[in-house]
């Protein structure tokens, strides 16, 4: 679909050092007649940024090619890999090799460039770049005699995706998959794009084009071309660094929120709510920002507008095409801005955050609306992503054959409806309505089917979309009710009843390509369902994979872990959060100047040492990580994660003053250290009646600032050797009790859960 922008990429820093490396690069090009690939890639369709995950544990995966089934012409060492991705691409006429030290010594012997490729299975141009350029028989001879061609899955090695990634950003001004990058053989990039179609295509180059002129350059002017590429990498190293001053204190909280509010106020669109006018990502980070913000300051108009932000948004993301209205789950994006017609690859780490988002509004409103959502998303995720080891896939892909036959695929086939077909599927009269109506008749009118199909051309570049519809709700319950002169119940029976029906017809379709691994960082953001998942692999994934693990997969499952104590109150998850916090600290932590770096600092195989800056389509793991640290600490009893949470937030002081819009999510823990998290305990029996009814008060309450620890009375437990002062707290008269502490002091007792809520809420 559209080619996506990309905001707040990088720091002030960052952006001085990265323009003065444009400069000399585009200058060093534009001398060489190699300016044209960088203004190519900037303006290409290619799938846009989103944090990323990473892979431990792979199952097999069904090509997303087209059919398979005969004897392939070609088969390469990507037959040989786990991941999905690089499966796609093992019959290819490209001598692919996987990132690995095979592929770096056959470059140095043979003393060829490299020529570095990176997707991820369900990419949609992806997909396009594979059909049009690496399964031609002659851009695959080019590629094969001239360069040493690596294929690397972003989801497997995101380490490598950040470094590379990073450089095409401070070279075209954009990124976004697939990602094609030209390096020297010892693993410095010259020269970066994105998606390149196969033959030149009026002003804009192809593929074999942008080979033959790299080939020329190499044999031609080779010292040139790696001398600018050092430049490049010079400026990145200085300009990605992130580090806390000597002497350097936290930014003022109330400060850093409010500037983040008024960012995203001045971005908010009006309409259809969300952060831009198109396309439109749901932005999770952004409304639990704007939930939190509100909850300090629930008395101000600013508290209300955030308020009325999410929850606007929520709702008319609930009714647009990006929600699948037919069989659950949201979507990526959507390319208008009224949330109709998305881009239909469905990710796991959006289905997460979405449901906490929609769980906090609800606790918030009370409004049903968001609450059926939230299990909406839910069942998707329960039905269609899930393993039997408990755990959850990484994403469906957009993709899809139209029907048995066909033999190319098209982006939402499985999702779209004509109106004939919705015709023949609801054909019954449906009695006591005005007129001859039929299910068909209510279902189009309420779901703004059309003759001709609801796709606004501008929104379906290609073509694959003519004709169809993507269900979108036009009206209320009650507004179609009255138009067609049937109560609300009815009307609801009758929509249940033919979205079950399409769901049939669904089922039978040719299904998208699901990518079956299952990566921790993402499954941590289901922990009340994925528990033995995490009890049966995590550990094992995280220690003896061939990477040991990246920032994400530690700071997620220790985030996970947190909330499924707090949840279950089994202390086993808490121990197991401590322990993967401090390997994770080990493993991570810069000592001089503070943060968490994404992967090892001292691996030789990555140019540059990274701490993601930026809460996108995931918080990054340093956001999630600071208030793992202060929630941690309330925890346990370790004052020293206080501290290193404040030396973590203090290294990204720079951004959060100057843009907190791009780290709302780190905006959230500046918060937390402001206003001190609560320590709310629960004195009582683990299954008995009372003490349920104390933690229920507290779940369902939005509290952004809180922990919540059963005291059980057994002083030789985690929790009392850890923390002392429990032993001090006790039931009072044989009830459960809730003691709300709060800076070493704790309120007077209480058992009511209503007098809990009151005291809670002030």
């Amino acid at each position: 679909m559209l080619r996506l922008g990309f905001a707040w990429s990088t720091s002030s820093a960052t952006t001085k050092h990265i323009a003065q490396a444009r400069l000399s690069t585009g200058s060093l090009l534009r001398k060489n007649t190699l300016s044209i690939l960088i203004s190519f890639s900037t303006d290409m369709f290619c799938d846009c940024f989103r944090s990323s995950g990473v892979i431990f544990f792979s199952m097999a995966s069904g090509s997303n090619g087209p059919d398979r089934s005969k004897t392939p012409k070609h088969t390469n060492r990507l037959s040989k890999e786990k991941s999905s991705y690089l499966l796609q691409h093992a019959h290819n006429p490209v001598d692919w090799y996987p990132w690995g030290q095979e592929a770096f010594d056959k470059a140095k012997s043979e003393d060829k460039p490299i020529f570095l490729s990176v997707g991820y299975s369900t990419c949609h141009w992806c997909h396009v770049m594979e059909r049009e350029s690496f399964e031609d028989e002659e851009i695959g001879k080019i590629l094969s005699k001239n360069f040493v061609c690596i294929k690397v899955d972003r989801e497997e090695r995101p380490d490598v995706d950040k470094v590379y990634m990073t450089f095409v950003q401070a070279t075209s001004g954009g990124g976004g998959w697939p990602m094609s990058v030209w390096l020297t053989p010892d693993l410095r990039p010259f020269i970066g794009g994105t998606y390149f179609p196969p033959r030149d295509s009026g002003r804009r180059p192809g593929l074999k084009t942008v080979l033959l002129r790299i080939i020329e350059q190499w044999q031609s002017n080779r010292e040139t071309l790696e001398s600018s590429g050092e430049r490049v990498l010079e400026a990145l190293r200085k300009g990605t660094e992130i580090s806390a001053s000597p002497g350097e204190t936290l930014p003022s909280s109330p400060d850093v929120a409010n500037r983040c509010y008024q960012q995203l106020a001045h971005s908010y669109e009006e309409e259809y709510g969300g952060f831009r006018e198109a396309p439109k990502f749901p932005s999770p980070v952004n409304l639990m920002f704007l939930m939190s913000f509100w909850a300090v300051n629930r008395a101000s108009s600013e508290g209300a507008e955030a308020l009325r932000m999410v929850l606007h948004t929520l709702r008319m993301m609930a009714l647009g095409g990006i929600h699948d209205h037919v069989a659950q789950g949201f979507h990526r994006y959507s390319t208008d801005s009224s949330w109709h017609v998305p881009h239909f690859e469905k990710m796991l780490y959006d289905q997460g955050q979405l449901a906490v988002a929609y769980i906090t509004a609800y606790q918030v409103s009370g409004e049903c609306l968001l609450a059926d959502v939230a299990r909406d998303v839910l069942l998707y995720v329960s039905r269609d992503l899930s393993d039997k080891s408990g755990g959850f896939y990484s994403a469906e892909d957009a993709d899809s054959f139209p029907t048995v036959e066909s033999t190319e695929k098209r982006e939402g086939a499985f999702c779209v409806w004509t109106a004939g077909e919705i015709r023949e599927l609801l054909p019954d009269i449906v009695k006591g309505a005005t007129g001859a109506i039929t299910q068909a008749n209510i279902f189009m009118h309420h779901y703004g089917v059309k003759e001709q199909g609801n796709v606004d051309p501008a929104q379906d570049p290609h073509g694959e979309l003519q004709g169809q519809n993507v269900l979108i709700v036009r009206y209320s319950v009650e507004l179609t009710a009255a138009h067609f002169g049937i109560s609300v119940d009815r009307l609801s029976e009758l929509l249940s009843d033919a979205r079950a029906k399409l769901a049939e017809v669904r089922r039978a379709r040719p299904p998208p390509h699901l990518d079956t691994k299952m990566l921790a960082s993402w499954n941590g953001k289901f922990p009340y369902l994925v528990t033995r998942f995490l009890s049966k692999f995590t550990w094992h994934l995280l220690y003896w994979s061939e990477v040991e693990g990246f920032l994400d997969d530690y700071a997620f499952v220790v985030c996970g872990l947190l909330d499924l104590f707090e949840a279950t109150q089994r202390v086993h998850w808490l121990q197991w959060a401590e322990e993967l916090q401090l390997r994770q600290d080990q493993l991570f932590w810069d000592s001089q100047g503070s943060g968490y770096f994404c992967s090892d600092p001292s691996d030789p195989t990555l140019l540059l040492a990274l701490k993601q800056d930026q809460d996108g389509a995931e918080p990054s793991a340093n956001s999630v990580s600071a208030m793992n640290l202060l929630r941690l600490s309330h925890l346990t009893g370790r004052q020293d994660w206080i501290q290193r949470s404040q030396q973590l937030l203090t290294a990204f002081s720079d951004k959060l003053i100057k843009v907190p819009v791009a780290l709302p999510d780190m905006v959230r823990s500046v918060m937390a250290q402001h206003y001190t998290l609560k320590q709310i305990v629960i004195c009582g029996q683990p299954d008995a009646e009372d003490t349920a009814s104390l933690i229920s008060c507290v779940n369902s309450l939005f509290l952004p600032h809180k922990v919540l620890m059963l005291a059980d009375g057994n002083t030789e437990g985690f929790l009392y050797q850890r923390l002392p002062v429990l032993s001090t707290l006790v039931a009072q008269e044989g009830k459960a009790t809730a003691y709300v502490c709060e800076n070493f002091a704790c309120a007077l007792p209480v058992t009511c859960p209503q007098e809990l809520r009151r005291l809670l809420l002030e």
